[in-house]
């Protein structure tokens, strides 16, 4: 029998389950504003740090929506509140990057398809669009990051699947926030051919889905993730 040493959760993830649980219950509804962040500290009775990072993770969640200059409320519970344990895993969890390509394989492969199967004009012309910012961002040796996460966005919308389009629209915010060091790291890697080959993959992808060739679109897509995936474990 394996056993696995206690951990003491931090304060923050304790406030994060306090507040969850209020709306679980529905003490507190969509449209409540939350208590400012000085009567938290008061009632929790821990730092403004503790509370600046559970407003944080709630926020990722999709739980709450910081309205600038108005304060904290809670949101209306609708579909998202589905991938809500998904997001808040990312966020506390360290060392999830082999996990999270793995799920990325099993949904992002199967989009390509579709995509290739499905995407009108307009897609098509959009993916284009993103890719000529992926192109300008590699020769002025910027991350690219953004024009990367779009990309693969669209692809999602091309899918014209509803369910997917909203579950990529709740998670990729996450997605791009867990991934966003290691593209940085990537891009930058100027002693290889990295940043060109990361171009070469989306463009691949592209064209396979300009060609509606499903099968070609699903490995390359599956490609492009295994490389990445194989550079980063480097």
């Amino acid at each position: 029998m394996i056993l696995k040493p206690i951990k003491t959760r931090k304060i923050y993830e304790q406030i994060v389950d306090q507040i969850g649980q209020l709306v679980v219950e529905g003490h507190l509804k969509p449209g409540d504003r939350l208590p400012s962040e000085r009567e938290l500290v008061d009632r929790f009775q821990v730092s403004r740090s503790s509370i600046r990072e559970a407003i944080s993770a709630l926020e990722m969640m999709g739980l709450i929506e910081v309205r600038s200059g108005e304060g904290t409320y809670i949101r209306q519970v609708n579909i998202e509140s589905v991938v809500a344990p998904l997001a808040w895993m990312l966020f506390i969890e360290k060392d999830t990057d082999q996990e999270l390509y793995e799920a990325r394989k099993i949904l992002e492969v199967q989009a390509a398809g579709l995509a290739a199967e499905r995407a009108d004009e307009e897609e098509i012309h959009g993916m284009f669009k993103t890719l000529e910012i992926m192109r300008l961002d590699l020769a002025l040796h910027r991350s690219g990051e953004d024009a990367d996460h779009y990309f693969h966005y669209a692809i999602a919308r091309a899918t014209h699947n509803k369910i997917l389009i909203r579950l990529m629209n709740t998670i990729s915010d996450t997605m791009q926030k867990a991934l966003r060091n290691s593209r940085a790291k990537l891009a930058e890697d100027r002693d290889t051919d990295t940043p060109q080959k990361l171009y070469d993959d989306h463009y691949a992808l592209y064209q396979s889905i300009k060609d509606h060739d499903v099968e070609r679109a699903r490995q390359a897509m599956m490609d492009h993730l295994v490389g990445v995936e194989n550079q980063l474990s480097k």
